[in-house]
């Protein structure tokens, strides 16, 4: 009976013990995307789920050292948990993670010191340099809303003289100069993060050459100015033309005619009816 009453106390214990503690906790952060990983904690025949909670400077020093839950990562089976969101401001965070097996569930594993975004790894934008005609393009990466791009251009040997353009939303082409054809001309450039104020270190330079011919980007360019020209020209007349038209078929709309008679009058409604053909005969006039 001794025995039996030990081995039962003992599972009841077991189902009640504490799982092992996250180890290994530690921030990934590059380009101001932020990811917290940990090492999966290992229980035979069980999905071991994983909550993410953290603490900011507010919390800490004006909310009793209050933790808050990363909705994303609760109960979650993976080992990585994007904080991006979460960290919004440039002050220290504090990142704790606890293990969950149905209702058995780890103390809290935290993260050893503190993290600031100001710490993010910044790398150098991708680009693509493009001579089209005697202009000088450079395509950037989208990094997000929070990068500007610092750009430095320059004539090949006359690296002294390099010129300068900031640029701080892409999507397009960007041009930076007009060039001339033979020598070649390099562009190189840096990523910049105001909310930080830190700058990543800069691209390898790529060097074009002008090829001449026609400008691809010139003639869109003035295509497109074309096309506008022609619609603000063009709109005001299709206007006056179609009120013109519509005023011509509308003329007379009905005529009424009255017939007397001994014993009432009668009112006949009259409704002209105009022929498409005539229609366009009006629109041509």
């Amino acid at each position: 009976l001794f025995f039996f009453l030990f081995f039962l106390l003992l599972g009841i214990l077991g189902e009640d013990a504490l799982l092992p503690v996250p180890q290994n906790i530690s921030i990934l952060s590059t380009n101001m995307k932020h990811f917290l990983t940990w090492s999966p904690v290992i229980i035979q025949g069980e999905t071991v789920r994983y909550s993410v909670e953290f603490q900011g400077e507010y919390e800490r020093e004006y909310a009793n050292e209050s933790w808050i839950p990363i909705c994303e990562c609760s109960l979650i089976p993976a080992t990585v948990c994007n904080i991006t969101e979460d960290i919004s401001a440039t002050v220290a965070y504090n990142l704790r993670v606890r293990a969950d097996v149905g209702p058995r569930r780890s103390e809290w594993g935290t993260l050893k010191g503190f993290f600031n975004r100001i710490t993010t790894s910044l790398t150098p934008p991708l680009m693509k340099v493009i001579a089209d005609g005697y202009h000088l393009l450079v395509e950037l990466e989208d990094m997000g809303p929070a990068f500007q791009f610092c750009v430095l251009y320059w004539k090949k040997g006359q690296e002294s003289r390099m010129q300068q353009k900031v640029v701080k939303e892409v999507g397009s082409m960007v041009h930076l100069d007009t060039i001339e054809a033979g020598p070649d001309y390099c562009v190189k450039a840096q990523t910049y993060v105001e909310v930080i104020n830190r700058s990543s270190s800069f691209s390898q330079p790529q060097c074009v050459r002008a090829q001449g011919g026609r400008s691809m980007w010139l003639v869109i360019a003035l295509i497109s100015s074309a096309g506008f020209a022609v619609a603000a020209l063009t709109l005001p007349f299709l206007t006056w033309k179609t009120a013109f038209v519509l005023q011509k078929v509308s003329e007379p709309p009905t005529q009424l005619i009255l017939h007397g008679s001994e014993e009432a009058e009668q009112c006949h409604l009259m409704v002209r009816v105009v022929p498409s053909e005539e229609v366009l005969r009006l629109w041509i006039q």
